[in-house]
């Protein structure tokens, strides 16, 4: 796959995103406030009541593929779920606080095609905040997540995959689990995933291929866990044919202080990281532990936990490694030797790597 390039994916997702929340003429809305709400589809009331959620789910239902609901009122669905069918476009514009209901999404888009969520501000302590599996060209455009725990955003692993999925900004604090976790996607761009006060991961990408990520951005992720700002993990980046050629593509990650900055594990690769900047990181700075076509093209790490190439027995050794960066106020260390690794460092860091 040839690499996206920033400004044609940047174009490709802004035109799947309305000038503004709740801009033009919505096909339904939905407003009030209180305990008072009421869902038009035109100039047909569809539900008037005191249940913010079924005044939400009233207005999804009343559309058909291709038009759009607005969410301009703020309240709170509780312990429930939202669903969205295909070639949907929903807009929260209002703040959407979220309860917890086990193992399902606050809002959820399940083998669905052509979905879009071009804006949502959500609050509250979900187990998921958004939850999808088996989408087809699915954008998610400014998506704001102010929460209390739960995980941010999540593609399922035991259901169908995902193709084609987009998402612009998206920014998550305080979810005591991942910003974002992906399973099985083939075909993946994101402008942005920041994440702050973030228990686990600020990105996390697993078995997913043909990718494209412009910044990952955290502060005070994955604070005393395995977890890094950027984790790659279970065959991530592997291809169909099951080789490793470059198809996941970085541009940036930024980490300070948390857990682990960046983190490749359990059988990862195909990736290339043009540029990063950790510093003060609480476990390793960067961890490369059983992944193969692994390129780090550049960047700096300041303090923090140690610059590790690892390996556990039950996977193959670390192969195909490059690292281009700058090392000061840590260590770099090699061990055990991977195959075909290439160091090319400066900084004052000590090193101990392989010859």
């Amino acid at each position: 796959m040839a690499k996206f390039s920033l400004l044609a994916t940047a174009l490709a997702l802004v035109s799947t995103v309305q000038a503004q929340c709740g801009a033009g003429t919505p096909h339904a809305r939905v407003t009030g406030g209180g305990n008072s709400f009421q869902a038009v589809k035109g100039s047909s009331t569809v539900y008037q009541g005191s249940d913010y959620r079924a005044a939400i789910q009233a207005a999804l239902d009343s559309i058909s593929s291709g038009q759009r609901v607005s969410v301009m009122a703020s309240g709170s669905i509780g312990a429930n779920t939202i669903s969205i069918s295909s070639g949907k476009i929903f807009e929260g514009c209002g703040t959407i606080n979220v309860g917890n209901k086990a193992g399902r999404g606050a809002i959820e888009s399940l083998n669905t095609a052509d979905v879009q969520i071009p804006y949502l501000t959500m609050t509250g302590n979900p187990y998921f905040g958004l939850r999808f599996w088996g989408t087809r060209n699915l954008s998610l455009g400014k998506i704001n997540m102010n929460l209390s725990g739960g995980l941010g955003i999540r593609f399922d692993r035991d259901n169908a995959g995902s193709t084609n999925v987009k998402m612009d900004v998206i920014t998550v604090t305080g979810a005591g689990s991942h910003a974002v976790e992906t399973w099985n996607i083939d075909g993946l761009s994101i402008n942005q995933v920041i994440a702050r006060n973030v228990g686990e991961s600020g990105l996390l990408l697993q078995a997913t291929r043909n990718a494209w990520v412009g910044l990952v951005d955290g502060n005070n992720v994955a604070t005393g866990t395995g977890y890094a700002t950027f984790r790659m993990a279970n065959n991530n980046g592997q291809l169909a044919n099951g080789n490793y050629n470059t198809n996941v593509y970085i541009d940036k990650v930024v980490s300070r202080g948390g857990g682990r900055g960046i983190f490749c594990v359990s059988r990862s690769g195909g990736v290339v990281i043009q540029s990063v900047d950790l510093a003060n990181n609480g476990n390793n700075s960067i961890l490369i532990e059983n992944c193969y076509n692994v390129s780090i093209r550049g960047g700096t790490v300041n303090g923090g936990g140690e610059v590790r190439l690892s390996a556990r027995s039950e996977f193959p050794n670390n192969k195909d490694i490059w690292i281009t960066l700058s090392v000061s106020g840590t260590s770099v260390r090699e061990s055990p030797c991977g195959d075909n690794t290439n160091w090319t460092l400066s900084g004052s860091g000590s090193r101990n790597i392989c010859p």
